[in-house]
């Protein structure tokens, strides 16, 4: 038998098992309310219908509005999942399925970290009972028969420490949710911070200001060919644009020299990845950590030809990777100020040809599947 206080079942929005249900309101501080304990919602699980009826009957008139009920144990699981109550009361000797019974079923469903009071009805009043009772979770015992003014302080006992529990956690999860808005919040702003300056450094050969933007979505756009995770191409999208900060270290007259590097002015022009590590290094997000890892290895190459360290092959990380043949692209697709932009068609045999040296072989295939005039 299961049944409601209005006699015609669960309240709709009690029946649905696994939906989200409101807590009733807790005062700001302290106890809760008289107002608040009385609208929990109390589960009665007992076989003696007679039982149920006494135990209904004096909590509806206590003021207690959301009751459930069931003489069969057996029922005792869904009904708590359909119901979510703050409280159980539960005879502990029931044929079938009794109290201990019921208790080992409704433990997986009850989270180590809520406080739900279970209040044993019971004529057995021996310590072994009671010991294993408490071992299973039950937090009380009242003793048949009855004395239902016992009952109602060992119930409102029960309640008020689940509220106070539910209102902590409930006040503990906005402050996890504050903090974790704020420092988001905070990291949002470094990551700004950090972004003009890398524009700042590439307005410096390159007047658009995009260079930085475009590989980012080049890099993330390659990324997602080669079967990197979601949050993953997010970083990589977001962390690329900062590959040279490192430029603000170089000298104008290098940087911007029209002609060809001379040897000693090319050792300086690739301190800037090293430069640009420096600046990003120490970060605690993933994201500042990759922007680290990119602008230190985007100048190497598969064949470990490249600077600085000389990696080789998977050894270079694989946001390091999609950076550099994204960084080439872009750099010889649009002008500069010691150069003129190359034909697509130019750039894209030259990547071609460098597959296996320069950049990673599976990345090339994965670029030159991708509609190269959008990307420029």
């Amino acid at each position: 038998m299961e049944r409601s206080h209005s006699g015609k079942g669960l309240h709709p929005e009690e029946s649905a098992p696994g939906r989200s249900v409101s807590r009733p309101a807790v005062a700001s501080a302290g106890a809760p309310t008289d107002e608040a304990l009385l609208s929990a919602r109390i589960l009665i699980i007992d076989d003696e219908a007679a039982n149920v009826a006494v135990l209904h009957r004096m909590l509806h008139r206590a003021g207690y509005t959301r009751l459930a009920e069931t003489s069969d144990p057996l029922q005792a699981a869904v009904l708590f999942t359909q119901f979510r109550p703050d409280l159980v009361c539960l005879d502990l000797h029931m044929p079938g399925l009794d109290g201990f019974g019921v208790l080992e079923q409704l433990a997986p469903l009850i989270s180590p970290a809520t406080y739900l009071p279970i209040l044993m009805l019971t004529g057995d009043s021996s310590p072994a009972a009671k010991k294993r009772a408490l071992s299973l979770g039950a937090k009380d015992f009242v003793t048949k028969p009855f004395d239902l003014t016992e009952v109602r302080l060992r119930i409102k006992n029960l309640l008020t420490p689940r509220f106070m529990h539910l209102e902590l956690s409930s006040y503990n999860e906005l402050l996890e949710r504050q903090v974790r808005e704020r420092t988001h919040a905070l990291e949002e702003s470094r990551v700004e911070v950090l972004e003009r300056l890398a524009r700042a450094a590439e307005f410096r050969d390159d007047v658009t200001g995009q260079h930085t933007r475009r590989v980012g979505q080049l890099a993330g756009r390659l990324a997602q060919c080669v079967g990197v995770g979601r949050a993953e191409i997010e970083t990589i999208t977001r962390a690329a644009p900062l590959h040279d900060i490192g430029k603000i270290g170089v000298p104008d007259h290098i940087l911007l020299k029209p002609g060809k590097l001379d040897p000693e002015e090319f050792a300086i022009m690739k301190r800037h990845s090293s430069i640009g590590a420096e600046i990003l290094s120490g970060g605690r997000s993933s994201l500042i950590q990759v922007a680290a890892e990119i602008a230190h290895h985007h100048h190497e190459r598969w064949d470990g030809s490249g600077y600085p360290a000389g990696l080789s092959h998977d050894s270079i990380p694989l946001s390091a990777r999609v950076v550099a043949l994204a960084d080439v692209f872009d750099a010889l697709t649009h002008d500069r100020p010691y150069r003129t932009a190359w034909p697509l068609a130019d750039v894209l045999r030259e990547i071609q040809r460098q597959s296996g040296a320069h950049f990673d072989p599976d990345l090339v295939v994965a670029f030159m599947g991708l509609p190269h005039v959008e990307l420029m």
